[in-house]
């Protein structure tokens, strides 16, 4: 997983061509330079085959070539963090369905997907039940971060409870609760499917702290969030772990009929249409 983003959007790290002796360096810099201009020769070759390109002025032809190196810099910088956020679904805020019956409020959705509240450190929390695009939704608003230059990661519940019974086991449960504190959004899904065990609640709690007033968290789960409390067990812990999660957070209910069942009968009913 990456790191908090830095000013230019991407991870703080070293580069392969960066090496210990000076000697090494002055060796391999003519033999750099040749490679970097194959790479921008490949990457601008659209543009030099391209008629209209001859016909402009000089500064004009650079300000392209600038664009042009720019975009692709982007591009790459957001292909890395979709990487790294591994997202269960394919899935963007301007692909939502609009018109399913969900109690899906458009201007909530456009507000959010400002990511303004993960710049001012704000959980959503996303509930509903089975089958109506709570997991899409997240991965649509993970997907939106990642683009706006936060780094972003995704997991079910039950999948990160054992991760994190794993890595308490190598010794390195320490540097996992690290790296997922690095995230801007961390995505937390199917949340509470079965009441938490002692253990689970604990990582949650420690999860949660390292990212309170830091970093959002964005959770789904079929249960209300009224039933959170008595889903996590444990009161003590539970009161913790609500009161980190809920309070000031976002709130996504969705209801209706499963969207899946929708599509199941669609695809039945067309395959027995006569060809």
């Amino acid at each position: 997983m990456g790191a908090r983003r830095g000013d230019d959007g991407g991870t703080p790290r070293s580069g392969p061509g960066i090496r210990g002796g000076g000697r090494e360096k002055g060796r391999n810099r003519s033999g750099g330079r040749l490679v970097l201009w194959k790479y921008h020769r490949t990457r601008l070759t659209p543009l030099y085959q391209s008629p209209e390109f001859s016909t402009l002025a000089f500064e004009e032809r650079v300000g392209m070539m600038i664009d042009a190196e720019y975009a692709a810099r982007q591009d790459r910088k957001i292909t890395r963090r979709l990487q790294v956020a591994r997202l269960r679904q394919q899935a963007c805020l301007e692909e939502i369905d609009w018109q399913s019956p969900r109690a899906l409020d458009r201007q909530q959705v456009l507000s959010l997907g400002t990511c303004g509240y993960i710049r001012d450190h704000q959980n959503l929390l996303i509930t509903g039940p089975t089958g109506v695009g709570k997991s899409w939704l997240a991965c649509a608003f993970a997907q939106r971060a990642c683009r706006n230059g936060f780094w972003a990661y995704y997991q079910r519940a039950s999948r990160l409870f054992h991760d994190t019974s794993i890595a308490r086991a190598d010794g390195s449960y320490g540097r996992l609760l690290a790296r997922l504190a690095k995230m801007d959004l961390l995505v937390i899904d199917d949340f509470a499917l079965s009441p938490l065990k002692d253990s689970e609640r604990r990582d949650l709690l420690e999860i949660l702290e390292d990212r309170h007033e830091r970093a959002s968290t964005l959770i789904t789960s079929q249960l209300p969030i009224k039933a959170w409390h008595a889903a996590i067990g444990e009161e003590t812990l539970a009161d913790a772990i609500c009161d980190r999660l809920i309070h000031g957070a976002f709130k996504i209910e969705l209801k209706g009929a499963s969207l899946r069942e929708g599509k199941a009968r669609t695809k039945t009913s067309t395959a027995k249409q006569p060809s």
